[in-house]
């Protein structure tokens, strides 16, 4: 499965701006970090990133998040970004398996959910979110867990409305 450093290679260039744009928006410190992280793989120096124009400057960020060196702060951005703008969507993952949670965020997850209930938990994800941010919540959910689904691991890999650049 893809990790988050991946999964910012795989996305559109356009949501991997959205993702940097809610660090940007909500969490300051996060934002700022990763733009010191990114600034520092460029070998430049952080304010003078910081004074290039923002949309520039983000599209960069979100090219350079896909370099393994930055898989940590590739996936703080992606969990910053899911539990801030995406709730709803985790929530009704967890709701549609009957995991309990608060506020898409879940303390011990299953070691196995049932076939018929997780596609028909994926199917509803699909059926109300873009098809690409359920990808990357979804392949985010596989790696970032400790408990790993094999059923899961195999929509990712076989079902093609999961699949980057389709």
């Amino acid at each position: 499965m893809l990790t988050s450093h991946e999964l910012f290679g795989f996305m559109s260039p356009a949501l991997a701006v959205r993702i940097i744009e809610c660090a940007h928006d909500d969490n300051k410190e996060l934002y700022h970090t990763a733009l010191h992280t990114v600034a520092e793989a460029r070998k430049l120096r952080p304010t003078f990133f910081e004074r290039t124009p923002r949309a520039a400057r983000h599209k960069d960020m979100a090219a350079m998040l896909a370099r393994p060196r930055l898989e940590l702060i590739a996936a703080n951005l992606l969990r910053e970004w899911l539990m801030k703008k995406r709730t709803a969507m985790l929530a009704q993952f967890l709701d549609a398996l009957g995991i309990a949670h608060q506020g898409g965020a879940v303390d011990d997850l299953p070691a196995s959910v049932e076939d018929a209930k997780l596609t028909e938990a994926v199917e509803a994800l699909l059926a109300n979110y873009p098809a690409e941010e359920v990808a990357v919540y979804l392949n985010a959910f596989y790696t970032m867990n400790e408990v790993q689904w094999p059923n899961l691991e195999s929509l990712l890999k076989t079902d093609a409305r999961l699949q980057f650049g389709g």
